[in-house]
């Protein structure tokens, strides 16, 4: 046990005894150095003097080195501080030689013992700059020897600011992985040509498939906070053919403590390359707004309304009502608010199509705003069951509007889809008669009814994105319905922050839309998701085309043949300018589309296409029916391109 316990003292202590040994050799190496340049390089001074001198020097900087612990440090991580710490041991050892100098000349102790001040100056500056310079030369050699011995990855990094910096030291002093960084990317062209630590900085239009083939490089991390997913994309399709891995340092203030660790690099999702300037709300109404409210969020365990429920959670509102017919997804979105300390919430299971349980909801709770997001929204699942579609998207929503009018709710906001626009399924077609019964309702009622409109939210239930994802976990193909095809992409905060901004901006029968930006092609989103999978394209994971599905377009649209946008008082969201409805009559047939629903009967979608005469049916069964109401409308001697004549004479 003892011979462990020594070994252990050993280990420990003899790196630093060993550092303090050398720092003494050098310190008496420098004196005698100071003495050769004193007289020229010549022995033209008393060498009794000067072996009387040593073994005192030698006491002088061991108690120096000592009371200031510069030995102590760990040499291959020698930094600022360390240095400035060499500089307090020099010249406590030079100031303590200084007064005992001046002590033995004032009570001439020793007459024979004497050090020129000249040498002690000569000697300081002499021993400061050998025992920091040797540290230096070690680090580097150490550092060279590492990354040339260790198998070690060639990165660049991408951003020479303060961020970049930060990286940079992140990884050349990480012990568990080796690093060496070949060169920074910058696109200021200030910066372009300079370097950092020696390290070259390139611009990004540098940066090709040669270079990170010639130069071996493993790896590019986005240091870069200012960095556009845009800029981000156009990187990740510039080396698409090349096998470097693309990652990235996460926001300053996810930082631990402030420093950076290597742990915290993460591969690029692919979420990084679909954002955008995000939609900035920043309205203090929003406070007032929903201030001693008490709020009805349906479809409280989906995507959008989970975020929802966890945004409102934040405002000063009386009580939070959330209701979903899923059992153990509303008990998740119960227990992570309550995990969040957020107790002024009721989660209630109940079904929007239970007439009676919808009445008792209201009748206890007097809700004073509806934020309805309840629906079915996978469009081939929906294609195959119009029965199921329209009881929860249209007469769901008209059961819960028409609640909220009886009980004189101040604000109804309906979760729309960009998939109601110019509809060719019958989720769509559904979406678009809740849009229009609550357009009708709105002529009749003190309720106001808002709606919005927006697309694809990135890691909803069901989503593209997801669904990639296990296929690249299970090892491809993935599976793609047309190569051509594209979509509008946003995040669920940014989303439920805009139907936020609805309700309270909402006067009442608008339809609310956005710039989403640039629709996105679904064949690049697959590739670039294997590309930042570390696998290559077809050669680890192919993509199959498998055909359009039932119902479903090629591209969406945020606007109906038509219609017009508004600007508001936020740059980024618009009201819809639709065309007008034939109220009484549209209300009325779609109650009767409702009541005739109950019969199970696919001919019912030739009623939905009666109702809605943009739509038409895609790669569906029912374009069949699109013919048939063709046929009606010329039956009638009405014009196929006159929409508001067929509304009159439907």
């Amino acid at each position: 046990m003892m011979k462990n316990y020594v070994s252990y003292l050993s280990h420990k202590y003899a790196s630093k005894w060993l550092v303090f040994g050398i720092d003494l050799s050098f310190v008496l190496i420098t004196f005698l150095l100071a003495y050769l340049i004193r007289f020229n390089f010549t022995l033209n001074f008393d060498l009794q003097h000067l072996i009387m001198q040593l073994p005192f020097l030698m006491v002088v900087a061991s108690c120096s080195f000592y009371l200031v612990g510069s030995f102590k440090s760990v040499i291959r991580h020698t930094g600022f501080t360390d240095v400035i710490n060499l500089f307090k041991s020099i010249m406590l050892m030079s100031g303590i030689c200084v007064a005992l100098v001046f002590l033995n000349r004032t009570i001439n102790i020793l007459p024979s013992f004497t050090i020129p001040l000249s040498i002690i100056v000569m000697h300081a500056l002499l021993s400061f700059v050998l025992l920091a310079s040797s540290r230096l030369v070690f680090k580097m050699a150490f550092k060279y020897l590492n990354c040339k011995l260790n198998a070690s990855k060639r990165v660049l990094i991408y951003g020479a600011a303060d961020s970049g910096i930060v990286t940079y030291n992140a990884l050349v002093s990480n012990i568990n992985a080796s690093f060496q960084v070949v060169s920074f990317i910058d696109d200021n062209p200030k910066k372009n040509g300079k370097k950092i630590n020696g390290i070259p900085i390139l611009n990004s239009t540098q940066i090709t498939n040669s270079y990170i083939e010639l130069n071996n490089i493993d790896e590019i991390v986005v240091a870069s906070q200012s960095l556009t997913s845009v800029k981000l994309m156009h990187l990740v399709d510039k080396l698409i053919d090349s096998n470097v891995k693309i990652t990235k340092v996460p926001p300053i203030e996810q930082w631990i403590n402030g420093e950076l660790s290597t742990k915290q690099i993460k591969q690029v999702q692919i979420e990084d390359l679909l954002g955008r300037a995000p939609i900035e709300i920043n309205n203090p109404n929003l406070l007032n707004e929903f201030r001693g409210e008490t709020v009805i969020v349906t479809g409280a365990a989906g995507s959008i309304g989970s975020e929802l429920a966890k945004q409102l959670s934040n405002f000063d509102v009386k009580e939070l009502i959330l209701v979903d017919q899923a059992e153990s997804p509303l008990y998740d979105v119960q227990q992570d608010l309550k995990r969040a300390g957020k107790y002024n919430f009721t989660a209630i299971v109940a079904d929007i199509r239970d007439n009676s349980r919808l009445d008792s909801i209201f009748q206890r709770h007097k809700p004073t705003m509806v934020f309805h997001a309840a629906a079915y929204k996978h469009v081939p699942l929906m294609e195959q069951t119009p029965y199921e579609a329209i009881k929860i998207n249209v007469h769901g929503t008209k059961l819960l509007a028409d609640t909220a009018s009886r009980y004189h709710v101040k604000k109804f906001v309906f979760v729309s889809t960009d998939k109601a626009v110019n509809p060719t399924s019958v989720m769509g077609a559904t979406k678009r008669m809740a849009e229009m019964y609550i357009s009708c309702l709105q002529k009749e009622s003190k309720t106001k009814f808002i709606t919005t409109r927006f697309g694809n939210v990135l890691g909803s239930n069901g989503s593209v994105i997801p669904l990639f994802k296990k296929q690249i976990e299970n090892g491809g193909p993935l599976t793609l319905t047309h190569q051509e095809i594209t979509r509008y992409f946003m995040t669920i905060p940014e989303a439920s922050q805009l139907v936020l901004e609805a309700g309270t901006m909402g006067k009442g029968g608008e339809i609310f839309i956005f710039d989403m930006g640039e629709s996105v092609k679904i064949f690049d989103l697959a590739k670039n998701m294997i590309k930042l999978s570390g696998l290559r394209y077809p050669e680890d994971i192919d993509i199959k085309i498998t055909g359009l599905r039932p119902g479903e377009k090629l591209y969406e649209e945020l606007l109906a043949n038509g219609e017009n946008t508004l600007s508001t008082y936020h740059k980024k969201i618009m009201i819809s300018k639709t065309r007008e409805l034939l109220y009484d009559k549209v209300k009325l047939e779609i109650e009767e589309l409702c009541k005739i629903n109950r019969f199970q009967n696919n001919n019912i979608v030739m009623k939905m296409k009666r109702i809605i005469p943009e739509y038409k049916s895609n790669n569906s069964d029912y374009e069949k029916f699109d013919k048939q109401v063709q046929n009606y409308k010329k039956s009638k001697n009405l014009s196929i391109n006159s929409t508001e004549k067929a509304y009159k004479n439907l």
